[in-house]
């Protein structure tokens, strides 16, 4: 008899751990990254280094809401820079400097001019990064910039879930944007001072 008990508490145990693990892991938030790109060739630039910098100071209050995001896109901008550019040029006398000056999310409410539809969330995703070549005198080269952004709208009444999933794809296709401009504009106005690149730019006066 004690040992049917014992096998009734076994199986009871069981179960209830079962129950209790699938409820955990139901509970655990989705987990989102930032975007990478180190399956693309890195762009070579004829520098000594490259410096990542960041001149954006976010304000932690509304409607300004990139804290509130699964996925960073200051974050994003550093890792793009780390992923894609490379210094390759270890004689140079020149710095590439990669300047983040904006990374912000602003959110805003529509309202619905028809009765029956719902209000809706406005937000706007903005990065302006600017790419300069100096010497180690800190005179200036040459320059690019970049600045790119995304709207996204949805009901005002979407769970934070869904929400967590809209933000995350806006920022991926932010980045999307973001790299295949900025590589374009590297190769066309920083050209003389990418490896390997022996296209010419032709400056009209």
């Amino acid at each position: 008899m004690n040992k049917l008990r014992n096998i009734a508490l076994i199986f009871s145990s069981l179960f209830l751990l079962s129950c209790s693990s699938t409820s955990d892991v139901d509970a655990v938030p989705l987990r989102y990254s930032e975007p990478r790109f180190q399956d693309q060739a890195p762009i070579e630039l004829n520098v000594e280094k490259v410096d990542i910098i960041s001149e954006f100071i976010p304000s932690f209050t509304r409607p300004n809401v990139e804290h509130l995001f699964p996925v960073s896109i200051e974050k994003s901008a550093k890792l793009w820079a780390e992923d894609r550019l490379k210094a390759n040029g270890f004689s140079s006398n020149k710095v590439a400097e990669f300047i983040i000056k904006d990374a912000s999310v602003t959110e805003e409410i529509e309202k619905s001019e028809e009765l029956l539809q719902k209000d809706r969330l406005k937000y706007r995703a903005n990065l302006s990064v600017v790419l300069k070549i100096t010497d180690k005198t800190n005179m200036s080269a040459a320059e690019t910039s970049i600045n790119a952004w995304r709207e996204l709208k949805i009901p005002v009444d979407t769970k934070i879930a869904e929400k967590e999933k809209y933000w995350n794809d806006m920022v991926y296709k932010l980045f999307d944007e973001f790299n295949r401009r900025m590589e374009k504009n590297i190769n066309e106005y920083l050209n003389m001072y990418v490896m390997n690149n022996y296209s010419i730019k032709e400056y009209q006066e």
